[in-house]
C-alpha cells in the first residue's frame, strides 16, 4: 500500500473490477480511455502494475505503471483515471505524486513519463503540479473512442524534479 496526503494506492484485484468498470464507463473517462472495461487479465498483466486509488476507503479510480526495461532507455510510465465525481479535488495530483515517489524511491527510476491527450488541459495541469514537463506533441498519437486520431502530449519528470 502507498499512502498519499489524501489517497491510498493498493494493488487492484478482481474484487475491485465492478467499481473500476463503473468508473471507466462514465462518459468523461470513456472519452479518454474508450469503452472497453477493465478485466481480471488486465489487472494481472505482467507488463504493468495496476493500483486502485482509494479515498476514505472507497475506490475512486485506478493508476498503473509500466517499465521500459532496456537499460539504455530505462524509465517508467504512468496512466491514471478517476471517477468524475472526485475531479477537481487534487486527488489526481496526489495519486500521481504518490506513485511517482514510489517509482523513484523504491524502484530507482530516474525518469518517468506520462502522455495525456494534448487537448486534455485538466490532466496536463494535474501532472504539472507534480513536476512533469511537456516534452513535445506526438501528432495523431492515439485513436479516440470515435475512431479519430488525436494528438498526445509527451510529458516527463526527472527524479530530482518531483514536487
Amino acid at each position: 500500500m502507498l499512502f498519499g496526503q489524501r489517497v491510498t494506492l493498493r494493488p487492484a484485484g478482481a474484487a475491485d473490477l465492478p467499481e473500476l468498470v463503473r468508473i471507466r464507463a462514465t462518459p468523461q473517462v470513456a472519452a479518454q480511455w474508450g469503452d472497453d472495461s477493465p478485466t481480471a487479465e488486465e489487472l494481472q498483466d505482467p507488463g504493468k502494475e495496476v493500483f486502485a486509488v482509494l479515498l476514505d476507503g472507497r475506490i475512486v479510480g485506478a493508476i498503473q505503471w509500466y517499465e521500459e526495461s532496456d537499460p539504455e532507455y530505462r524509465h517508467a510510465g504512468i496512466d491514471i483515471y478517476l471517477d468524475p465525481a472526485v475531479h477537481g479535488q487534487g486527488l489526481g495530483a496526489d495519486a500521481v505524486r504518490t506513485m511517482a515517489r514510489h517509482l523513484v524511491t523504491t524502484k530507482s527510476f530516474h525518469r518517468l513519463v506520462i502522455d495525456p491527450a494534448a487537448a486534455n488541459a485538466a490532466a496536463i495541469r494535474c501532472y504539472e503540479k507534480v513536476g512533469f514537463r511537456g516534452v513535445g506533441v506526438m501528432r495523431q498519437y492515439w485513436r479516440d473512442p470515435a475512431g479519430v486520431w488525436r494528438d498526445g502530449l509527451l510529458m516527463d519528470l526527472l527524479a530530482d524534479e518531483l514536487i
